[in-house]
């Protein structure tokens, strides 16, 4: 079930590497708050999947690196590791993650089977265990939602329903808009309410209106009936009320801003409003009211992102019938609880979610789906036990060299911008200067007392958890914004910047081949991690990062000629990425523009940070290929990565990143350094020239 958070807010503004500088990084201390001591956990190596590092017998020997990098470092690896059916995509990440749950089945395994478990042990092992039971979650089916579902019939009009969505965000389980803390645009030390859009049960607004998306509108209306049906409707009645929640959810869409446009205006989340003025603008909705029944004192101000939103859902209060009403929060308690009922609501939620939207053939195995409800609801505490065991202290210890030798780089590049001006290259500066670096895990873990896990029901464990996090998460409003907290465990294979804490962050999993390896040479490592470490620190300056200043206040720092010269050459990138086709599909340059900045700065402050860190030596050759090949190869590798036509298609559609096949060439193909390399020449594809190369930072 999801949790009442701003549409998961603070990553959507924490920009990842994409599952989404600093000569004197300050990093986290060498030791870090742990929990008490507790029963000791083993490790066995010999049960986990094989690293997955660049091999240079995966080249295509007939492939030509000049005119597509991508397919011939990636052709036969691409072709001999199809997608598994449990999943929509494969490559390198999914490889990552496939380590990393491995490990972590080990520890909640043994978790589970401990006798007077405490703390963090028995938080884990109570979920783990519970979600495990399926004899007991068959024999539960739908009763543990009773009372919930008993509450919504009993809706009758616009008080008892506004009543309701009241009642149920102080539980957690908010479904119609986001709600939740994030630190203030203005001052980003302390932390204010955001309210946002949500609601929609297709990814996407344009997944109403699209005239090649009505196979998805009729799954979805399908799917709906069937989970009313499965939740006490008449078969006839689910039907017609799947009818009336798609209309419903239609509305909502067209008010709703897209995908597309929340990425590339990140001030769309920015709408300061005092409760009163809300309560104007929705006055059907009191928000007044709304934060006295969540516990939290009335603020003087808070962000109504989207207010156009929050002002049709106003009006819907009052021309929607409550029947519909009913229908649509029936439908979607159910929906978001389905993962954790029996198996007929589980089949029901994948054949829709899973395989009918992203082309997966079979579900995860069941021990991977509880994996993965642990990490979201306590994935903090489990990341406790996974870094002891996982995360060796010479990894953390080579990535701050490596963040240093980059930051290094990265302020040369700096120097030597033509298009920048002095007075916006000092405010660069500044930001580069004042960036946060964490590596592996937080210094000082979350504290899980108070969240109590029992051994009789794996949902109510979920319901428990909902309110817990929702709780803990409300109670940061109005206070300063804790800046050892991370938006991700360290179990997750992923690293993001963060523009409201002018913070780099890269999780003890993405810390593995092909990214990193310390027994790997410099080349390798530049090419993965180093070109990660670049990337995340170019996110400060890309379409939207660079709207933040050192300090992560939303602050104009720009000399207007400077931001012209910026928006053309960044208009250059769109185009460049806009003539990309994959599966007769155009990718889409604006909403993958963050990300392709990032990928372009990244690669190419990776590569001088390799050339410093060479000394002007040159590297013996490794597999017949030099130091700079085998630095471009890694990067090429990292972006290996089969997708289902079905998930490709969501992706270009709402994924801020670009498909993997046009990363692993659209950044190298700016670069002189990668023709170099290769000895591409003028005219051939991976050689772009003259107006049609970009180089931005």
């Amino acid at each position: 079930m999801p949790l009442s958070t701003p549409s998961r807010l603070a990553l959507a503004l924490a920009f990842s590497l994409g599952l989404s500088a600093c000569p004197q990084p300050k990093t986290a201390p060498e030791t870090a708050d742990v929990a008490p001591e507790a029963p000791s956990y083993t490790l066995d190596e010999a049960k986990l999947p094989p690293m997955n590092s660049f091999s240079a017998a995966d080249i295509d020997s007939a492939g030509n690196a000049c005119m597509d990098f991508g397919s011939y470092i990636n052709k036969n690896w691409l072709a001999a590791n199809p997608i598994p059916s449990d999943r929509t995509s494969w490559g390198a990440f999914e490889m990552l993650d496939e380590r990393s749950n491995a490990i972590q089945r080990q520890i909640v395994e043994q978790a589970a089977t401990m006798k007077d478990a405490k703390g963090i042990d028995k938080l884990i092992g109570d979920f783990y265990a519970t979600g495990m039971d399926e004899a007991k979650i068959e024999a539960q089916g739908i009763s543990p939602l009773k009372s919930r579902i008993e509450a919504i019939e009993a809706l009758s009009d616009t008080a008892s329903i506004a009543e309701h969505l009241r009642q149920s965000y102080s539980q957690g389980e908010g479904m119609l808009f986001g709600f939740g803390p994030e630190a203030d645009f203005k001052n980003s030390g302390m932390n204010i309410a955001y309210a946002t859009q949500g609601g929609l049960g297709l990814p996407d607004k344009g997944f109403y209106f699209d005239a090649d998306k009505q196979d998805k509108r009729a799954a979805y209306e399908q799917y709906v009936a069937r989970i009313l049906t499965l939740s006490g409707l008449a078969p006839a009645d689910a039907e017609r009320e799947a009818k009336a929640v798609l209309a419903f959810e239609t509305r909502l869409a067209n008010a709703s801003k897209s995908s597309e446009e929340l990425a590339r205006d990140v001030s769309l989340y920015y709408h300061p409003v005092s409760p009163e003025e809300a309560d104007k603008l929705t006055p059907n909705f009191s928000w007044s009211k709304f934060f006295e029944s969540q516990g939290v004192e009335k603020p003087a101000m808070f962000s109504l992102a989207v207010p156009e939103f929050h002002r049709e859902v106003s009006q819907m209060l009052v021309d929607v019938p409550a029947s519909t009403w009913q229908s649509y929060l029936r439908f979607h308690l159910v929906d978001s609880s389905a993962p954790y009922l029996s198996s007929d609501f589980v089949n029901a939620h994948f054949d829709f979610h899973n395989k009918a939207m992203r082309g997966q053939q079979e579900n995860r195995e069941r021990w991977k789906r509880v994996l993965g409800t642990i990490n979201s609801q306590a994935g903090e505490a489990l990341g406790q036990i996974y870094v002891k065991l996982a995360f060796p202290a010479e990894s953390k210890a080579r990535m701050e060299t490596l963040v240093r030798n980059l930051g290094d780089a990265f302020a040369e590049r700096l120097k030597q911008l033509d298009w920048m001006g002095e007075e916006t290259r000092a405010r660069a500066e500044e930001k580069l200067k004042g960036f946060t670096t964490k590596i592996g895990y937080p210094n000082k873990w979350r504290d899980f007392s108070g969240l109590e896990t029992r051994r009789d029901s794996y949902i109510e464990n979920v319901l428990a958890a909902n309110a817990f996090n929702y709780r803990w998460s409300l109670g940061k409003i109005g206070k300063p914004v804790d800046k050892d907290e991370w938006a991700m465990s360290p179990q997750t294979v992923n690293a993001y910047y963060n523009p409201l804490q002018n913070e780099i962050v890269f999780p003890a999993a993405i810390l593995q081949p092909p990214f990193f390896d310390g027994k790997a040479d410099d080349a390798l490592n530049y090419g993965g991690i180093g070109a990660v470490i670049g990337h995340e620190m170019t996110h400060g300056f890309d379409d939207q990062g660079s709207r933040f200043a050192a300090n992560g206040n939303l602050e104009n720092w720009w000399q207007e000629s400077d931001a012209r010269n910026f928006k053309a050459l960044s208009n250059k990138l769109v185009q460049q990425f806009d003539a990309y086709e994959v599966a007769g599909q155009h990718v889409n340059g604006k909403l993958t523009l963050g990300e392709n900045i990032a990928d372009l700065g990244g690669l190419a402050i990776a590569y001088d940070a390799y050339q410093r860190a060479l000394g002007g030596k040159t590297p013996e050759a490794i597999d017949g290929l030099t130091g700079n090949q085998r630095f471009f190869a890694n990067w090429a590798t990292v972006w290996r990565r089969n997708f289902t036509p079905d998930e490709l298609k969501v992706r270009l559609t709402t994924d801020s990143h670009a498909p993997a096949e046009f990363r692993a060439i659209g950044a190298p193909s700016n670069l002189p350094a990668f023709a170099e390399a290769w000895g591409c020449k003028r005219g051939d594809a991976m050689v772009r020239e003259g107006n049609n190369q970009v180089k931005i930072w």
